[in-house]
């Protein structure tokens, strides 16, 4: 078989078994990491905007956006996936350099409430698709990553499968649907190299890509089955041509359905770039071991993998976007105002002083041994010297969120809230949170009441 019939023979098969506790309570996790996203970022542009570009397909339809619009299918993953992707706040998979949750949850949610499923049914595509978009990405790896934004192209498989998943397609049909979207798959890193919204909107045009080819496929339209290991096919051209072959299929296909990436989510607990984590976690790591305030530090030093320094790369942010993705922004405001939140890409924030004063005593350097270690670790190397002589190093190992030093679910649940609240209100928050957590429970998928 072709590769994306084997991941169509696994999502076919899986139906046929309960899923495990594990399992389920982790794709929960998911869901309710995807809407503490989705809510901030469905106010803010580009959301905004393309409520206004997509006017003719809103106010009817059977899906909805974030506040409870309606809208069409293919409307409500476009606009709600790119909104997930905004405050950069959405989850991700860290040895795929991918955030699953802002193109395959919004793309399960609209089918899901266009097609009457239930809580269940969500959750159970949602697994689908994370367990094979995950596996695509992570073999991918860097050699994708160089040129390609995986949330937009990896994620065209998230939202395929867990649509597929939701539409019931028999194996074939599966197989195309997968097959067709990996021709939709794009997603340039150039397209936020400088100040732009094209970033979440790769998120967003991933989850639409992925309903789409979903929907075409129930119709019967075909897809080229040999697509991901064809000599002109997605694993040559999107990364390894250059390294004279393609990559190994089989490791993608080894553990699959014994091992579900969805347990091994990093969920964020910074709104800002998820490259910049381990220096701001290093650098407060070290900050409070010298018991130095931010206007008594001298010089700071941060060496990291390649990656943070290329995409986190603004020297004198004046945007939001532009403000979380620097480096050295995201550091000075973590200690100055002790973390960076919603608040760190605010205007005032952005322009205050001591931050910019302090943004110029930080040096970054690519550190070899961590960026030989990139994706598998995203660690920092932090060194801070005060005014008055002191110097400390660390080493920050990981990040924050994750898998080897996760969120708790009352540390999930608190950072919900945090983004929620302003959005909803915080009755209505926790009146969500609630139906998320039990959300295998829900018969129906409308969370705009």
């Amino acid at each position: 078989m072709h590769v994306v019939e084997r991941f169509a023979a696994f999502a076919e098969d899986y139906r046929t078994q309960p899923i495990e506790p594990q399992v389920l309570h982790h794709a929960k996790r998911a869901v309710i990491d995807l809407h503490a996203a989705l809510l901030p970022g469905a106010v803010v542009a580009p959301a905004t905007l393309l409520e206004r570009a997509l006017a003719e397909e809103l106010d009817h339809g059977a899906a909805r956006l974030a506040l409870g619009r309606r809208a069409t299918v293919r409307a409500a993953a476009l606009i709600n996936g790119t909104a997930a992707h905004t405050v950069e706040v959405d989850d991700i998979f860290r040895e795929g350099i991918y955030h699953p949750g802002a193109p395959t949850i919004p793309a399960a949610l609209a089918l899901a409430q266009a097609n009457g499923a239930t809580g269940e049914a969500l959750l159970r595509a949602v697994i689908v698709g994370y367990e094979i978009s995950t596996r695509i990405g992570a073999l991918m790896g860097r050699a994708h990553y160089k040129y390609w934004h995986n949330t937009g192209t990896i994620g065209c498989f998230g939202a395929c499968a867990a649509a597929a998943e939701l539409l019931g397609l028999e194996r074939a049909k599966f197989a195309h649907a997968l097959a067709t979207v990996a021709t939709f798959s794009a997603g340039l890193q150039q397209a936020f190299r400088m100040d732009s919204m094209s970033k979440p909107l790769h998120a967003g045009r991933a989850a639409e890509a992925g309903v789409t080819a979903a929907l075409a496929a129930r119709e019967g339209v075909t897809g080229s089955l040999d697509v991901l290991e064809g000599d002109a096919g997605y694993g040559r051209a999107m990364g390894y041509g250059a390294m004279g072959g393609g990559p190994d299929w089989e490791r993608a296909l080894a553990t699959l359905g014994r091992d579900f990436h969805i347990t091994q989510m990093t969920f964020k607990n910074h709104a800002c770039c998820g490259h910049t984590f381990a220096a701001i976690d290093g650098a407060l790591e070290v900050q409070a071991r010298m018991g130095v305030a931010a206007g008594q530090i001298e010089r700071v030093r941060v060496g990291t993998y390649k990656a943070a320094l290329d995409v986190a790369h603004y020297e004198t942010p004046q945007t939001p976007a532009q403000a979380r993705f620097s480096l050295k922004y995201v550091v000075a405001s973590a200690l100055v105002h002790g973390s960076v939140r919603l608040a760190a890409s605010e205007s005032a924030r952005i322009e205050d002083r001591a931050t910019r004063e302090l943004m110029r005593r930080i040096e970054v350097a690519v550190d070899p041994q961590l960026d030989a270690a990139f994706p598998a670790q995203r660690a920092a190397r932090v060194k801070i010297e005060s005014r008055d002589g002191r110097m400390e190093e660390y080493l920050q190992p990981t990040r924050k969120g994750d898998p080897d030093a996760p969120l708790s679910d009352e540390e999930l649940n608190s950072k919900y809230l945090e983004l929620a609240s302003p959005v909803l209100g915080e009755p209505r928050a926790r009146k969500l949170l609630a139906r998320l957590w039990r959300l295998e429970r829900e018969t129906q998928l409308d969370f705009s009441e």
